[in-house]
């Protein structure tokens, strides 16, 4: 996920998590989002470490400002589609969750799932539908298939 403006939590004993405010996100929806791999820790104490208590934002930009940077270097990188960062994020964090690769990259349809496969599949997809800030779990068949 291309977080721009999120707060590093690092929780020292308890799970780490980034915690999102409700006025950074689409939809002002306030969410966490687990941090499940050693590159997501890495990432996030890099940013840390960088703006310590404060935001990645500069001082001196606003946060539409801040966006425009971010899109324009993206752009320079010949990276488009940033909205992709969210479907891969689903779609690892549903592998993550089930074992298996959702429908959308190769894994079996959820009509050719069993019975016990289906429960964790909806599991899955409210997790992840909740992760993304979302309030209902159909919109997950954009990012995992069905």
């Amino acid at each position: 996920m291309p977080c721009r403006r999120w707060t590093p939590d690092l929780c020292g004993n308890r799970p780490p998590l980034t915690a999102l405010k409700g006025s950074w996100t689409k939809g002002g929806r306030e969410r966490t989002v687990p941090i499940t791999t050693t590159e997501q820790r890495d990432a996030l104490h890099a940013a840390h470490r960088l703006a310590g208590t404060g935001s990645l934002i500069p001082a001196n930009k606003t946060y539409i400002q801040q966006r425009n940077v971010y899109d324009g270097q993206c752009k320079a990188a010949s990276l488009s589609h940033m909205h992709g960062l969210r479907h891969q994020y689903a779609q690892s964090r549903y592998e993550t969750l089930t074992g298996r690769p959702p429908p959308a990259a190769g894994g079996p349809l959820v009509t050719e799932l069993s019975p016990t496969q289906r429960i964790e599949d909806r599991h899955a997809r409210q997790t992840i539908s909740r992760e993304l800030g979302h309030e209902r779990v159909q919109i997950t068949a954009i990012y995992l298939g069905s």
